[in-house]
């Protein structure tokens, strides 16, 4: 996908927002559908893991409990799929060694080539132990070749190190980021290795942080294409700060330069505006391009974006710069009784009502080739819905209430997957645009296992992917839009331009089709292609959406 990335928005100097439901571009005949396929018993599609000319590679786990026992299945399989969506090899993958059993961590397709990445919990030494073996393409099997990479404390099966992974832009290296157990009243401890891309290992690091272990929150890290590494973190204040909800703190990202001989840490502060969530990529100079959203009321809502770039080298911050979301952009999709609430409050003048957007999740920053970039954020929440149930009638959740102590007590969790917001930001810093794409998805009790999206990238549109319901589709009083539950369902394509306009196109009925589209699975495959992967049951199949 990184190659046709660079001819995306580079010409409109206005900020605006369209945003059209159209049925005038017909795409219902540029998606083909495979074969209907029966699933393994208690086995799941996990991920597409990529793709080549002669077609594309999934994983399957296959586990006792379904997706409750996702982290560690019995069985994984890789399936071959051709050109027209149908299944043309399914190969298990053999997790024992010498008579014991490895747990699964990665499958990473790594330039063509497959490498399975597994643990093994060593209690006599009390270690955790990462192995590479790689996989025979044209047969799927594993190679004979297996060896030992990395290595962590385990105190007992439950209490192990974790491993986690990040492949350069240019594929070139590979960062192994070892995750050490928690342990009370110590340091944050964790480990890092990098490896060019057959797996030799250029240099290792491990690091002990100034911070407490329940100050400090690891939330992304990358490995560019020299072989550095960046940790991006969230340092609380307080002594619990990780568990409190309203804790004050500070983003700080550390980078490790030089094959780990320099150390850096920054402190990013945007003085009097509190940053609700920050994310960065490495762009081809070695600089890091900072963007997120800011806010005046908390953690939860954000009132605007903003946008720098770092040099590690010399430490300066430049380009920086701030947009907030105009009234119109944040009201876009109120109902006509909230908006005239919304606008007298925002007459009032009290900072304190005025309207901001909340709990939306930063998913992506795309690095635009002149130097700019493009986040995209979707509004993702849970609710907790505490019912007592004296009669004993079945829920999928149950909890104890320790006030009531009734057994019995029903506890629902419903999934929200809203709007997706995308912001296209100049090279100097400024917003081009902000448009919104108008989704609501509520689901219960199953994780949004249908909600979300899958997004594209073709030429110079961004496209978005998820269902929707049908009603949506026809006319609507007062603003309304009908929610995504699971029934209904339309699988749904908006693309956003090169000026930020919105169309929005039917595909086609998921009933019609006998299954349900999974969003979160689906993936381009091509430059103009996305595989669609839908199931219902036991029935699932793939299909191919040309753009």
């Amino acid at each position: 996908m990184k190659k046709y990335i660079k001819s995306i928005f580079t010409i409109v100097n206005v900020l605006l927002l369209t945003v059209n439901i159209s049925a005038q571009k017909d795409y219902s005949d540029k998606l083909y559908w495979g074969d209907e396929l029966k699933e393994p018993a208690n086995s799941y599609l996990a991920e597409i893991l990529g793709s080549d000319a002669s077609g594309f590679y999934a994983l399957r786990k296959k586990t006792k409990g379904g997706m409750l026992s996702a982290d560690k299945p019995q069985k994984i399989y890789i399936e071959k799929y051709n050109e027209d969506m149908k299944l043309k090899k399914a190969q298990e993958i053999d997790l024992r060694y010498k008579k014991k059993k490895r747990d699964f961590e990665k499958m990473l397709f790594l330039n063509g080539q497959f490498y399975l990445m597994t643990s093994f919990n060593n209690k006599a030494h009390k270690a955790n132990y990462l192995f590479v073996q790689s996989i025979r393409k044209k047969t799927l099997t594993l190679s004979k070749n297996f060896t030992k990479i990395a290595e962590t404390p385990a105190r007992d099966e439950y209490r192990e190190g974790k491993f986690n992974f990040h492949i350069s832009k240019d594929s070139s290296k590979v960062l192994v980021y070892s995750q050490l157990p928690d342990q009370r009243k110590s340091n944050e401890v964790f480990s890092i290795s990098v490896f060019d891309n057959e797996f030799k290992r250029l240099w290792e690091k491990r690091i002990q942080l100034p911070y407490p272990d329940n100050k400090f929150l690891v939330k992304d890290y990358r490995v560019d294409n020299n072989g550095n590494v960046y940790i991006l973190g969230l340092l609380y204040d307080g002594q619990s700060g990780l568990f409190k909800r309203n804790s004050s703190y500070q983003y700080v990202i550390l980078a490790y330069t030089d094959e780990g001989e320099e150390e850096e840490e920054y402190n990013i502060d945007l003085k009097d505006k509190f940053i609700t969530d920050l994310t960065f990529r490495v762009d081809k100079k070695g600089e890091l391009i900072c963007s997120g959203f800011y806010s005046d009321k908390g953690t939860f809502s954000m009132k605007g974006t903003y946008f720098f770039k770092l040099d590690p080298k010399t430490r300066e911050i430049s380009n920086e710069n701030f947009k907030e979301f105009d009234f119109d952009f944040v009201t876009e999709y109120y109902s006509d009784r909230k908006k005239k609430r919304a606008e007298k409050d925002e007459k009032s003048g009290n900072d304190r009502r005025s309207v901001e957007l909340f709990q939306y999740s930063l998913n992506d920053l795309i690095l635009r080739s002149d130097g700019g970039a493009v986040l995209v954020a979707e509004q993702y929440y849970v609710e907790r819905d505490d019912n007592n149930n004296n009669f004993g009638y079945p829920s999928a959740v149950y909890g104890y209430n320790r006030y009531n102590n009734n057994l019995n007590n029903r506890v629902d969790y419903h999934y929200n997957y809203n709007d997706i917001i995308v912001v296209n930001i100049r090279p100097n810093g400024e917003i081009q645009w902000a448009s919104r794409i108008p989704k609501r998805q509520e689901t219960t009790n199953d994780g949004g296992y249908y909600s979300s999206y899958a997004m594209a990238i073709v030429r110079d549109k961004i496209c978005f992917v998820y269902n929707e319901n049908g009603k949506n589709f026809g006319a609507k009083k007062n603003n309304r839009r009908y929610r995504f539950n699971g029934s209904n369902s339309i699988l749904t394509l908006t693309e956003v331009g090169m000026d930020g306009s919105v169309a929005t196109y039917p595909l086609g009925s998921n009933r019609d089709e006998g299954i349900i589209t999974r969003p979160k699975i689906c993936k381009q495959i091509g430059k103009r292609e996305v595989a669609i992967f839908g199931e219902k049951g036991k029935r699932f199949k793939f299909g191919s959406l040309e753009l």
